[in-house]
């Protein structure tokens, strides 16, 4: 059996979200043995949590969650680390210069996971606010090698410049999946296969996904 590596935060009643977003609420809607059975009523945003984002998020036109292909968000994968046994410090802007060192991994349909270290960070202050950041140019860089779904341990792509990152990602003749607030990223080896799908909300803009990585016997 190959073995399966878990990359989502937990979502638990309460649980920190995005500033602005709705807060996480679960809470039972019946329960046992009044109500015959066990039913958790939940209530959160689309970004909650390990989520992904589709194009409409940014981008009036662009496709929604329920209309991306499913093929996007399963498939080899490789790991990109820029804080080997570390983590990057905060506010640290993610450059072209940072990333040219893994063009290798970037290649047209490839499935990218960047590993900061940020994610040891969730549910302490600054953990939405103090992240790294992808700059304009590193989006731009991205985009320009076609890459399908690119992974990231904060919870989104930049403080710098967030509304231009995302636009440059999502846009027509981009639209990488951005999968975003991964976890455990430690745990994983060079190249593994990433599955994270999202639910079947339509005409929207994101979803929760259970992202995990499956490493193949060998």
């Amino acid at each position: 059996m190959p073995k399966i590596i878990d990359l989502s935060l937990p979502l638990t009643d309460g649980a920190p979200s995005y500033p602005k977003d709705p807060p996480l609420r679960i809470e039972f809607y019946r329960r046992l043995p009044e109500d015959g059975c066990n039913v958790t009523q939940i209530t959160m945003g689309t970004h909650q949590g390990t989520h992904c984002d589709a194009p409409f998020h940014f981008l009036e036109k662009g496709s929604p969650i329920d209309q991306v292909p499913l093929e996007r968000f399963y498939g080899p994968a490789s790991l990109v680390d820029l804080a080997p046994g570390s983590e990057l410090p905060p506010k640290t802007p993610i450059t072209p210069d940072m990333l040219q060192p893994f063009a290798k991994y970037f290649r047209e349909g490839s499935r990218v996971i960047c590993r900061t270290g940020w994610y040891r960070h969730f549910g302490q202050p600054g953990y939405f606010t103090d992240l790294p950041s992808l700059t304009i140019e590193a989006a731009q860089w991205i985009v320009a090698r076609r890459i399908s779904l690119l992974g990231i341990d904060m919870p989104t792509p930049s403080k710098i410049a967030g509304r231009e990152v995302h636009q440059i990602l999502l846009a027509p003749g981009a639209e990488i999946v951005l999968v975003e607030a991964l976890t455990n990223l430690d745990a994983l080896p060079q190249e593994f296969v990433f599955a994270g799908f999202p639910l079947k909300l339509v005409g929207r803009d994101g979803s929760p996904i259970r992202a995990v990585a499956i490493i193949p016997d060998e």
